[in-house]
């Protein structure tokens, strides 16, 4: 019976004193100290090994030192009129009166050595007298006893790429055009020679002196400048002059008696008169022959050409006539005659009497 004294009996009234003297409460309380005890004293990195960066990391037998990432390098701050200026703010603060007003003093002087040089450059480009564009044609030596060349030309700067290729056929035409007038004079040569056809020569001559600048100058040079600034007006010279040109190289390659050309017509006059001279002589003239009748074919092509450009653009001759008002305008001369003239009209006006005897 004394074991049953010894269980705790359920049915019996409980303890209201204290609750805490319940054995089986007294139990769990041990159990839950001891495992609180437990946690308090747990080391979770006591049986773990130390990480890479932390342990020094043998090999070969050296110690080496765990690689470290470097820090971020700020970017220097940005250039401004402050930063700059800062150095000198503190530097003039630090200065004394005296070295101050020298510090400035020398400025004033840098500044003005600067503007007295800045002065002197416009003064020598005010009367500087070279030319950037200077004239190039024609191609003349340095030592060409004072001869300059008269115009400037430059296909590659000057004429639109769409029109280059036309403006260089037709400066090798005007270059076609010389080379047979050379060609006419030297045959024209060798008939005073062999014929005694002085006149001839001296035609075909006057037509090389004359007529070479003349066609570079009146037809060739507004072809250039039609293309160069797209002139209505210009157009309407050259078609104008080129078809004069035209005609006198018909003229040239029928080759009329006094004419002063070895034509068609002296050629054939010239196989006429037989033997070795005659056919040598015909031959030679023939061939310039040919050459004016190629000029002349070549001459219609490149008209044709021309105008179906200049129809193209949109030109007319109201445009053209418009362009040639205004550059009447533009040149002094006119505008001073034009002045002149306008003056003299109205002074004669206000001086004319009236029929009553009087003055206005």
């Amino acid at each position: 019976m004394s074991g049953f004294d010894d269980v705790v009996n359920p049915f019996s009234p409980p303890t209201v004193d204290n609750p805490f003297a319940d054995p089986a409460v007294q139990q769990v309380t041990k159990q839950t100290s001891s495992v609180q005890r437990g946690l308090e004293e747990y080391n979770p990195f006591a049986d773990q090994p130390s990480p890479p960066a932390v342990n020094a990391i043998r090999t070969g037998g050296e110690r080496k030192e765990p690689a470290v990432m470097p820090a971020t390098q700020e970017p220097p701050p940005p250039y401004t009129r402050t930063t700059a200026a800062a150095p000198s703010a503190n530097a003039a603060v630090n200065m004394t009166p005296a070295d101050f007003q020298a510090a400035l003093d020398r400025r004033q002087e840098e500044l003005e050595r600067k503007a007295a040089e800045l002065q002197r450059r416009e003064e020598e480009l005010r009367n500087n007298t070279y030319n950037v564009r200077k004239n190039n044609w024609p191609p003349l030596p340095s030592n060409s006893c004072g001869l300059e060349p008269c115009f400037y030309q430059d296909i590659n700067v000057d004429i639109p790429v769409d029109f280059q290729s036309v403006v260089r056929q037709m400066y090798n035409l005007w270059i076609f055009h010389f080379l047979l007038l050379l060609a006419n004079m030297f045959i024209a040569l060798i008939r005073v020679i062999t014929y005694a056809d002085i006149e001839t020569f001296g035609l075909s001559m006057l037509y090389t002196v004359i007529l070479t600048p003349f066609s570079f100058v009146c037809w060739y040079r507004p072809g250039y400048k039609a293309f160069r600034d797209d002139s209505s007006f210009s157009f309407m010279v050259f078609f104008f002059i080129f078809a004069f040109q035209m005609l006198v190289t018909t003229v040239m390659a029928f080759g009329t008696t006094g004419g002063g050309s070895c034509g068609l017509f002296k050629t054939i006059t010239t196989f006429e008169a037989g033997g070795a001279k005659g056919i040598i002589v015909g031959l030679l003239m023939l061939s310039v022959t040919l050459g004016f009748i190629t000029a002349v074919l070549l001459d219609f092509i490149l008209i044709s050409k021309v105008h179906r450009i200049y129809r193209s653009s949109g030109a007319s001759m109201a445009k053209a006539r418009a362009e040639f008002t205004t550059e009447i305008m533009k040149n002094e001369h006119v505008r001073g005659a034009a002045s002149t003239a306008a003056t003299a009209a109205v002074q004669s006006q206000f001086n004319q009497p009236s029929r009553s005897g009087g003055f206005p």
